[in-house]
Parts: structure tokens; sequence; C-alpha cells
């Protein structure tokens, strides 16, 4: 979908000193071939995954778990990983002193929507001069939209024209939604999927997304961890097979960086007894070549038959709710989209 930059023109972003804020790299160089000249501001952690509390320490927590799930593939040492997490909490309300505008680019998926809340969150406690949002869905184009990094340079001119005033609504919403998500209860953000919050048109449905990643109540799997295996119970995949058709088609609302289902990969392996076995076809041992092969039992857990949780999956963190099969846990109804505890 990609060509070359467009005709050289005056920047769009020139007159007024801002910062592009995006929950990732792969816009800069866009930006930069659409003539766009102005900052840019990168805070990228994944929060649709692992611990996010409502603790004054959290980013420690934070850091340990990324750590854990990532280190060893972006190359970073727990420090690294600790100061990129205290930047991300810092440098957005640095900017919102230092700029006069500040324009934030995300897309409607749960990943994204999740920072734009913590960003919302951020600036209703120190409000900028002028905060703009431009927020897509959705791009003309033979491929499916996953994000804004697949566009044109030539696409973003015009999505600059259409970005939109934040509102105060809006950030209290963001707050709101970000007050939630570290919550250890997790019914809030269940009623805000049904309901929705009229100010923000993408948080219901990346709501409802994140909230599937819960246990439902019919097998023990989240959304993400009954797709795979339906993958799976096809033919036997490679882990990056598994990811490029999620994203291409099995996926409702695709939220997963390229790194992020090998984390969700590894923790469906840690369980009493396997769903899945996992080789390699030659000496290549890359871990997007690892190939899965689903099991007896992992065909009798996607069928219901058996609970994934009474295979003792290890605990992690979905927000600020623990899930843990040594207590009772929470489930997700998908068709009333509420959350109770077993």
């Amino acid at each position: 979908m990609r060509s070359g930059a467009i005709p050289c023109r005056e920047p769009p972003d020139a007159g007024v000193p801002t910062p592009h804020i995006r929950c990732g790299s792969d816009l800069l160089p866009l930006l930069r071939a659409a003539g766009f000249t102005a900052d840019y501001l990168e805070v990228s952690d994944p929060l649709c995954q692992g611990p996010v509390l409502a603790a004054d320490d959290w980013l420690t927590d934070r850091a340990a778990f990324l750590m854990d799930a990532y280190g060893g593939l972006l190359d970073r040492s727990l420090t690294e990983i600790s100061e990129g997490l205290h930047r991300a909490n810092h440098d957005p309300r640095a900017a919102a002193q230092r700029y006069e505008r500040i324009v934030l680019w995300f897309e409607h998926d749960s990943c994204d929507q999740l920072i734009l809340a913590r960003c919302l969150a951020q600036f209703a406690e120190t409000r900028p001069r002028g905060l703009e949002l431009v927020q897509v869905n959705q791009y003309p184009g033979p491929a499916r939209f996953i994000g804004l990094g697949q566009l044109p340079p030539e696409a973003f001119p015009p999505l600059w024209d259409q970005r939109r005033s934040v509102s105060e609504p809006r950030l209290a919403g963001g707050a709101r939604v970000w007050d939630m998500l570290r919550a250890a209860d997790p019914t809030s953000l269940a009623e805000t999927a049904r309901m929705g919050i009229p100010e923000l048109k993408f948080k219901a449905a990346a709501i409802r997304r994140h909230c599937q990643e819960f246990p439902w109540i019919e097998d023990g799997l989240s959304l993400t961890e009954r797709l795979v295996p339906r993958l799976l119970a096809e033919q036997p995949r490679t882990m990056g097979e598994i990811f490029r058709d999620l994203m291409a088609e099995r996926e409702p609302l695709p939220w997963l960086g390229d790194i992020m289902p090998r984390f969700i990969l590894e923790s469906m392996k840690r369980v009493d007894r396997p769903v899945f076995t996992a080789g390699f076809d030659d000496e290549d041992r890359r871990w997007f070549r690892e190939r899965l092969s689903l099991t007896d039992l992992g065909r009798a857990v996607l069928s219901g038959r058996v609970d994934f949780q009474s295979l003792y999956p290890s605990d992690r963190f979905l927000g600020g709710v623990r899930i843990s099969t040594a207590s009772h846990g929470w489930r997700w109804d998908d068709r009333a989209a509420t959350i109770g505890s077993s």
C-alpha cells in the first residue's frame, strides 16, 4: 500500500510547537515522508497484557512483567525497560507544559484505546494548552485495516485535517476507563463495554475485546486462547503463521503486536497437561518458527469437554485483576457481556 513521499509543501504541522504522540514508533517515518516535521513522542506499553495496578509502585510490577514476557526478544535489560516505563509516565505530562499543542494518533483496537485512556488520564491531571486527536478504524483499500502503520504517506495529511479537539468530557471519560482498568474488580469494565461512553466512540468495542481476554464461562479459555486451538485444529502452524492468520482474518478486533502472541502461547504451554505439542522443523530456532500441533486434550478443551482452568495455567494479570486457579476466578459471559466470579 505504501508509496513514496508526497510532494514538498509547507509542513502540515508547521506554525505551532507540537509533539505527535503515538503508542509506537511506526508512524515516525510515515509522518516524515508525508512532510510532517514536528517532534514525535512514543508512549509504547501494551497495557492490554499484564499488571496495571492501582498502586504508587505499579511500574515496578509492570517492568518485571515486561522483562519476563518480552525482555529477551527486545534485547533490553530490566533497568532499560523500567527507564522506558518511567519516561512514558513522565513525558506526556512534561509535554503538556512545554508545547502549545499535542496531537494524539490512535486506532480503534484495545491495545491503542487503553494506552489512549492512560494518556487522557494524564492530561486530565496536567491539561495541555491544546490537545487534539486523530482516531481511525478503517481506511479504503483491499487489505483489512489493522493499524495506521499500514497506510501510505499521502494518507496522513487528510487524516491530520480530520483531527478533533479533545473536550473535557473526553478527558474525564478517559480517566474513568483508566481507573476501571486498574481496579481489582472488572465488573465496571464490563458494564462500560455494554453501555458505552458517548464521548469516546471506539472505547466500548475496545473494552469488550479486553474483557474477552478473561476466562470464558464455557471452557475457561480467553478469546485468543480459543482462536489459537481453532487454527491448530485445521492444521499445525508455526507461531508466526498463527499471528499472521489471527491478524488477517480470525481476530475480530486486531490488537496484538508482532511479538505479543508469544507471551500468550508460552503461557498456554505452562499447564498441567499439554494442549499442544511444539517443535522446530529445522535448525532455525527463532521463536516464530516453532510449530505447534493440537493434542487430543487440546481438542477436548476446544470442544468444552475439559475446562482449561482445570489444567492449572499460570497466574496472570489482566489490568488490575489477578487471574488465578488458586481462588475464585472471574469469568466472562460473552452472550450477556458480563463478568462474574465463580
